[in-house]
């Protein structure tokens, strides 16, 4: 077996996901006069937040001079609000099924497991502390620790130095967006697998040609086996 690490997304790969946080990022883009469609916030949700209120506003805004680092670091700080009160408080933070058996299996291959996501650090700390994944997950990085977030490989490569691993073939990346997809492949690794428990359906995954597309995260461990 030639796979020594294993780096998965957070919300809607390992995390339940009833679209809470498309939810919150509209809410937040509300506050702000936005009234913006689910369907146009949900296929930017794997992006880096304050890329993804960009590209929204983008396509939303007719003037686009009022798009400002000013507005966009307003908006990313009202979203982050709603998503540390709801992954604080809310009893629906629990993982998606088969997730922590996954981990233990893979700990007793002796591969390693990383999370990487496109939430700030802030979110993603509570979401693993109200999991109790800190000993669990060998590393986790967050979009704001690194100079570019997904699809850029900054995340993975950063995973990869923490854990003293030099071939990205050794790696395997599970996803269920788009920027997971492209994330993975642009870090070259072995395996990026799109996993349709998230956002993005398997008609949706196909196209940006992941390796494998997986509707149960037990399914990694019979791809990385192979």
């Amino acid at each position: 077996m030639s796979i020594k690490l294993v780096v998965f997304d957070m919300a809607g790969t390992t995390v339940k996901d009833k679209n809470y946080v498309g939810l919150a990022f509209q809410q937040a883009m509300k506050v702000h006069g936005y009234e913006v469609n689910i369907e146009v916030i949900n296929p930017m949700m794997g992006y880096e937040k304050p890329i993804a209120i960009e590209m929204i506003l983008q396509k939303e805004e007719s003037d686009q001079t009022k798009i400002t680092a000013e507005l966009i670091a307003n908006i990313h700080a009202d979203f982050v609000a709603f998503m540390i009160d709801f992954y604080q408080t809310s009893a629906d933070v629990v993982p998606l099924p088969n997730v922590e058996n996954t981990f233990v299996q893979l700990k007793k291959l002796g591969i390693k497991i990383g999370l990487d996501t496109g939430f700030s650090r802030d979110i993603a700390d509570i979401i693993l502390s109200r999991l109790k994944w800190e000993d669990t997950v060998d590393f986790m990085v967050a979009s704001d620790e690194v100079p570019n977030g997904r699809p850029y490989p900054d995340m993975i490569k950063k995973i990869m130095a923490e854990l003293n691993i030099t071939d990205p073939m050794e790696v395997a990346k599970v996803g269920d967006t788009e920027v997971d997809v492209n994330e993975g492949l642009n870090s070259g690794c072995k395996y990026t697998i799109g996993i349709t428990t998230g956002a993005f359906t398997h008609a949706e995954l196909l196209p940006y040609h992941p390796t494998h597309i997986i509707d149960d995260i037990a399914e990694v461990l019979e791809i990385i086996s192979q």
